[in-house]
């Protein structure tokens, strides 16, 4: 059978049997890919501990008929231990694989691939607040799949100016004369920081107030949920904690 080598992030996983498990994997060259990983379960397994969710491995795979089978694995990212350590990163973390996965099909999709390891790799090093990365994530992956939200230009008709209203269903800020009625405001400051979270402006973010990162939430939650209709059911278990987390001396990178 044809072996392969590639990066994956473990999305994923589900015991089979009494050992083994089967991994939901999202690979930088193949796209979204399930294996089992044969006897991980047993204590003396020599790599089920680098298969783990949001653990990033080199993996080497052979293909089955209907799943592939993991029979070498290098730890690449070892984010699990840091990021369950905090639940705000955990439930965080949940929301971003649970996205991938529905975001993400068997063809490649590298710059998916990237930004979630940049995100887990963010969550693990706290290098800013959870729900910042989540948020500024969710964002990031939309736009990527299609789903590019505007917070400048009305969204409808593509006039400029410092529109407030909001309209998930129309793709983001919308224009006086495009606003149905009835149509929620939010503060200029908010919309503001929901374009630094797209545009991964993590200093402008940092320094939002407490009620702007509350109300972007929700608006990425709502944008979210319209997108990929049945929603993502880790995202209600996601801790909105706002204090700020202060970066690590180690090397920031972007989300």
């Amino acid at each position: 059978m044809p072996v392969y080598r590639d990066e994956a992030v473990v999305l994923r996983t589900h015991k089979l049997g009494e050992a083994d498990r089967i991994l939901t994997l999202l690979t930088r060259r193949h796209g979204k890919v399930r294996a089992v990983a044969k006897g991980v379960r047993r204590t003396g397994s020599k790599f089920g501990a680098r298969l783990e969710p949001f653990m990033v491995a080199d993996l080497q795979l052979y293909e089955g008929r209907t799943l592939d089978v993991v029979t070498q694995a290098e730890s690449l990212g070892s984010y699990g231990a840091e990021i369950t350590q905090d639940y705000a990163s955990y439930t965080a973390a949940n929301a971003m694989v649970e996205a991938a996965d529905k975001l993400t099909e068997a063809e490649g999709s590298l710059q998916q691939y990237l930004l979630l390891v940049g995100a887990l790799r963010s969550l693990a090093r706290a290098e800013h607040g959870p729900s910042l990365t989540l948020d500024s994530y969710l964002l990031r992956a939309l736009a990527l799949a299609g789903w590019a939200p505007s917070f400048q230009d009305c969204a409808r008709c593509g006039r400029t100016g410092e529109h407030t209203a909001v309209v998930v269903q129309l793709g983001g800020v919308v224009c006086d004369d495009c606003a149905p009625p009835g149509t929620p405001r939010i503060a200029r400051s908010t919309v503001a920081l929901l374009g630094s979270l797209l545009a991964g402006d993590w200093e402008h973010a940092e320094s939002a107030a407490a009620s702007d990162r509350n109300q972007a939430s929700g608006i990425v939650a709502a944008y979210t949920q319209w997108h990929l209709e049945r929603g993502l059911r880790s995202l209600p278990h996601v801790s909105r904690e706002t204090t700020p987390t202060a970066p690590t001396p180690r090397e920031a990178t972007p989300t």
